[in-house]
């Protein structure tokens, strides 16, 4: 008796089924991927990349929002580096903005975050309490600031008047406008603090317990051991203060309108930069020309600029933060 063994011509005939099964599946999960990242990719596209496309193309164009826009090659470009003799006080006043408030920011949210990670008694009210004027408006936030801080009869002057001080005119100086608002920002800085905290418990305490077993002090584990590890969430702070830094507008605006007394019930103002153009950010400027003088084409080709040097910045500190990651891995 003989037995008949299957061909091995056969075999390729079967393989394909669960092929496609899984062919199968992972269509349906495309199709599932592609469903669910739908919003996301509507929005990006209606939010960020048409209104970015738009200004492009109308920094090149003589457009008053209204009628046709006519083409007119780097003109904007060229009249806002050599023609506008006031965006350079605009420019002044932000990049003071941009490196005095990301310094005192950062270190004041590192040094406020180093304070409560050691306290252990009412540590949670403390960190409310200090997270909490980050919530407050900053139109609320600016306009309590500017009343504090009135000359004539703010709390703050007043106190000054007891110890024989004559108070600043503090928002009504030039010279103190920026340093008014930085006092406002740095109150308002609870966010950038409660990360650094953050990162601050999340240091491994069997670093400190070796480092106090080699005889170091306080200072020389902040130095060595807190530092380096929270580098990278210090880099962090740095690159949001520097955005934040550059968009600096409602704080600004709200500040010299209020100060100036030309703010009407509803919050508008024809004193912008009060005093002396000291508060006269970029983004106050381009907001001048885009919505109250209706050059939206020579406003564009401010965004413009404005965009490029935020993305310039953040590249150059991502790439500082990237080598010096890979200087440590190596070491």
């Amino acid at each position: 008796m003989t037995t008949t063994l299957p061909s091995r011509t056969a075999e390729p005939a079967t393989r394909p089924a669960p092929a496609k099964g899984r062919g199968g599946v992972r269509g349906r999960n495309r199709k599932w991927v592609i469903l669910f990242l739908a919003p996301w990719a509507i929005g990006m596209t209606v939010f960020f990349v048409y209104p970015l496309l738009a200004t492009v193309y109308f920094s090149f164009t003589n457009y008053n929002g209204l009628d046709t826009a006519d083409f007119v090659g780097l003109r904007n470009f060229v009249y806002l580096f050599t023609g506008d003799p006031v965006v350079k006080t605009a420019a002044y006043n932000t990049l003071w903005l941009v490196v005095v408030l990301t310094v005192l920011r950062v270190a004041f949210g590192l040094g406020v975050a180093s304070v409560l990670a050691r306290v252990t008694t009412g540590n949670s009210l403390l960190r409310t309490l200090c997270y909490l004027p980050s919530l407050v408006p900053p139109v609320a936030a600016t306009l309590t600031f500017v009343f504090v801080f009135n000359p004539g009869t703010g709390p703050v002057n007043s106190v000054l008047g007891w110890f024989g001080i004559d108070g600043p005119l503090w928002f009504n100086d030039p010279s103190l406008s920026k340093p008014a608002l930085t006092l406002l920002t740095l109150w308002g800085s609870g966010e950038i603090m409660i990360i650094i905290l953050a990162a601050i418990l999340d240091v491994p305490k069997d670093l400190y317990e070796a480092a106090q077993l080699d005889g170091a002090g306080a200072v020389m584990q902040f130095r060595k051991i807190t530092l380096p590890t929270i580098a990278p969430v210090l880099l962090f702070g740095v690159v949001n203060s520097v955005i934040f830094a550059l968009q600096y507008f409602t704080q600004a605006i709200v500040a010299g309108s209020v100060a100036s007394g030309s703010a009407d019930m509803v919050g508008n103002s024809q004193i912008m930069g009060y005093p002396n153009n000291s508060t006269l950010t970029f983004p106050v400027w381009l907001y001048q020309q885009g919505f109250r003088a209706y050059h939206m084409g020579y406003a564009s080709a401010m965004a413009v600029v404005l965009f490029i040097v935020s993305f310039a910045f953040t590249a150059i500190l991502i790439r500082q933060l990237r080598a010096g990651n890979s200087e440590e891995a190596r070491s």
